[in-house]
């Protein structure tokens, strides 16, 4: 999974928090989003299982198939 900075469009490095962009500065965090519709994906957590759900019809989003959005913090 590369990441690019929405600002400039170089890559991103990812950190312990999210991502940032060593050109501009900037730190990102990262977001979720549904590989269909790409609408951001409600995050459920139990039991020390993370699973990501999709309010868009999509149901349950596997994490191979997760797409990430770098947006600013």
């Amino acid at each position: 999974m590369e990441l690019t900075c929405p600002d400039c469009g170089k890559p991103l490095d990812t950190t312990d928090n999210g991502a940032r962009c060593e050109s501009c500065e900037q730190d990102f965090m990262l977001e979720a989003r549904c590989p269909d519709c790409h609408k951001p994906l409600e995050v459920l957590k139990a039991c020390g299982a993370v699973d990501y759900f999709c309010q868009h019809g999509h149901g349950l989003i596997s994490k191979k198939r997760l797409e990430f959005v770098a947006v600013a913090s």
